[in-house]
């Protein structure tokens, strides 16, 4: 294969229509059985959160092709995550199990955590407000109970979307966009986040003004000179535009209240009743919240959490060394808290903004301490994923339950899962009424 067909290949694997998807990623299949196309030899890698662009992946990834870059980049491991979505699950555990890739998917989302209404937790400047994840879905249909809440997950962002495009369209006039015509096929799906808002905003303006630099100059308030420059850098143009417009003290922005996001308690009941798992998320340890990290993980698990989330990358790879020693010590201290609490870790680098890495680098010096915990959680999670996809036996079931009432325990049977079972390896014979040691073996 030549890179040029083999590029080819890969560009259909992030076209909107699923069925070239499909094609793709079986046509990529034939050629690795036929020993046509090469890959890199897997190592101890994992991105276990991913977005895709059923939510907005930086990128362009769709869910076929996050897999094939794991396969070809030789990555031992990964998940994806998506806001307010499962659309692109199925798609995503198929891929994988084509390919023979280890992986995972889960769904990202805002909450209110009323125990914490006075203090702010993971979304800066927004007190009470929590990104919570559910990590481990199988299959992107859900229980009636279930889809319900995904479809109110859904009509919110949208109800939002278009909220902040009215008054980003007011500021910004003449320079606006139509939110069905200019924003809504920028997605697969119909599931557009405030940054496929700041794409379409960044299209209309060199569409309808024929001095980008100067137009965004004065409406950003930044220095002309600043904004020749910057608008040559799409990275730092998209996140100042979000940043200037909607985000707190922006045009765009709205206080969130008591209502603008679901409780955790209906979001826990959709992840479990899928057979998911409920996943803390965490930032960088720095909010009166995340500072008051046992009281703030009691409480979650108290509620059903049993995993937490961590973006190593914005918490070592920093240039200044007062912050990196803070952050750091943040990072450390979060991995032992999570270990008090039994809960395995899920991390990756999200991909949802420009800069951001493809994969973190485990091999950095900073990261020795907390290396093997970052591995063993995506072990644990791709285990669960095998069993509850294979034989509705996850972690969550009645048969992991009932072989491993004590939590602790079950983690480490489910990471055990995740080391033996071979990637790819599909439609085992497994059924409840086998013992975890019999599991282990077949699994073997």
């Amino acid at each position: 294969m030549t890179p040029d067909s083999i590029g080819q290949i890969e560009a259909r694997l992030n076209d909107f229509n699923p069925d070239v998807r499909r094609e793709a990623v079986a046509e990529i299949a034939a050629l690795l059985k036929a020993s046509k196309i090469a890959v890199e030899p897997e190592r101890d890698a994992a991105n276990m959160h991913c977005h895709t662009f059923f939510s907005f992946n930086a990128y362009g990834h769709s869910p076929s092709s996050l897999v094939w870059l794991a396969k070809k980049r030789g990555f031992r491991l990964i998940g994806m995550i998506d806001f307010d979505v499962l659309d692109g699950v199925e798609e995503f555990m198929n891929a994988c199990e084509l390919l023979g890739v280890r992986g995972s998917a889960g769904i990202e989302t805002r909450v209110i955590l009323p125990e914490f209404s006075t203090r702010e937790i993971n979304s800066p400047g927004e007190p009470g407000v929590f990104y919570h994840i559910g990590i481990g879905f199988t299959h992107t249909s859900a229980p009636p109970e279930a889809a319900r809440l995904l479809a109110e997950f859904r009509g919110r962002a949208a109800q939002r979307n278009r909220e902040m495009v009215a008054k980003v369209n007011a500021y910004l006039d003449p320079v606006t966009v139509d939110y069905e015509r200019d924003i809504l096929p920028l997605t697969p799906a119909h599931n557009p986040t405030e940054r496929h808002l700041v794409v379409g905003y960044i299209e209309a303006a060199r569409r309808k003004t024929s001095d980008v630099a100067g137009f965004w100059s004065k409406k950003l308030d930044t220095p002309l000179d600043q904004m020749v420059k910057i608008v040559e850098d799409a990275p730092k143009l998209q996140n100042l535009i979000r940043a200037k417009l909607m985000k707190q003290g922006g045009v765009g922005y709205a206080q969130p209240g008591p209502d603008t996001f679901p409780a955790l308690e209906p979001l826990h009941q959709m992840i479990e009743a899928c057979g998911a798992l409920p996943c803390v998320g965490w930032l960088d340890g720095l909010s009166a919240g995340e500072q008051a990290l046992d009281e703030l993980l009691e409480l979650l698990t108290g509620k059903g959490a049993v995993t937490l989330n961590i973006v190593p990358d914005r918490n070592w790879n920093i240039a200044d060394p007062d912050v990196k020693r803070r952050k750091l010590q943040n990072l450390y201290d979060v991995v032992e808290a999570a270990e008090r609490h039994a809960l395995p870790l899920n991390v990756g680098t999200e991909m949802n903004s420009y800069g951001q890495k493809l994969i973190d680098d485990f091999d950095a010096p900073e990261l020795a301490p907390v290396r093997q915990a970052f591995l063993d959680g995506a072990y644990f999670i791709y285990g669960h994923s095998v069993l509850q996809r294979h034989a509705g036996m996850g972690f969550q079931s009645a048969w992991a339950k009932a072989h491993f009432p004590d939590r602790r325990a079950r983690n480490v049977f489910y990471t055990r899962v995740g080391k033996a079972a071979r990637p790819g390896q599909a439609q085992m014979a497994l059924d409840a009424d086998l013992l975890p040691d019999a599991v282990l073996a077949r699994l073997g």
